[in-house]
């Protein structure tokens, strides 16, 4: 159940980004829907191998390179759908930035686990 409300989280999140960036457009509940998974994917299963082999660039650039890393797999994945478009390379890391940002409030607002046991 908690991984059907983060993948509708991601998905609530990516349809807040087209209102905070012109740059980046989406054009239905539905891709969505399908670009959170293919990004949850990617993030899961590219991201850590992509991390290791850019390591030395990452230690160099004192971790910045993960923001370039990030922009550059939210592009890929907008070129995947049709519904799904980023104008550009600093759009796709603005885009993959509030995209994080956005999902981890939202997640930590919704998904609290009950503690006061």
């Amino acid at each position: 159940m908690r991984l059907l409300a983060t993948w509708l989280i991601n998905a609530l999140a990516l349809l807040a980004l087209p209102y905070l960036l012109s740059s980046i457009t989406i054009d239905s509940f539905t891709t969505a829907l399908l670009v959170a998974v293919v990004l949850g994917f990617v993030n899961t299963v590219i991201r850590p191998v992509l991390l290791i082999l850019t390591l030395p660039v990452t230690v160099f650039s004192l971790g910045l390179f993960i923001l370039v890393l990030n922009g550059l797999m939210f592009w890929a994945v907008a070129s995947m759908f049709d519904g799904f478009h980023v104008a550009g390379f600093w759009s796709a890391v603005f885009g993959a930035l509030l995209y994080s940002v956005i999902s981890w409030t939202l997640s930590t607002l919704l998904l609290q686990k009950n503690e006061s046991t």
